[in-house]
């Protein structure tokens, strides 16, 4: 998965998960990636910094650790991968199935995806139970 920062017409910035650059551009020109503050369809990568994650620095980090905290770590890990295999990915469509399964118009199902700031704080303010899901360093690559 590839993390791409995204910028609308109306300069509204967010980021999305896509399989790959290609796909980004198959969902843009079939007009499924849309801003999620605007719902403008216009949407262009953005300028990113790259995230560049080293074995060395990795190594550093489980270094730094405490046995316990391996442990903590792994169990954390396993939860999440426990999560998201019990689960179906909705991606940007995660604030609106979560409603829809909070107010019994969908069959009860757990999804993961992702929410913009202004979501999150929304679905909180309509009662609707979720939690972030950990994003591990491996995640990232």
């Amino acid at each position: 998965m590839i993390r791409f920062g995204l910028i609308c017409d109306n300069e509204h910035e967010f980021e999305a998960w896509f399989r790959s650059g290609e796909d980004f551009e198959t969902q843009k020109s079939r007009k499924l990636v849309s801003c999620p503050a605007c719902g403008s369809q216009e949407v262009q990568k953005a300028l990113m910094a790259p995230a560049v994650s080293t074995s060395g620095r990795q190594a550093q980090v489980a270094l730094a650790m405490s046995e316990e905290q391996k442990k903590a770590l792994a169990q954390l890990k396993a939860i999440s991968e426990k999560i998201r295999e019990n689960a179906d990915y909705v991606g940007e469509k995660f604030a609106d199935e979560a409603r829809k399964i909070h107010f019994g118009e969908v069959e009860p199902r757990g999804i993961y995806g992702e929410a913009s700031p202004e979501d999150v704080k929304s679905l909180a303010d309509d009662g609707v139970d979720f939690m972030p899901l950990p994003v591990f360093p491996e995640d990232r690559n």
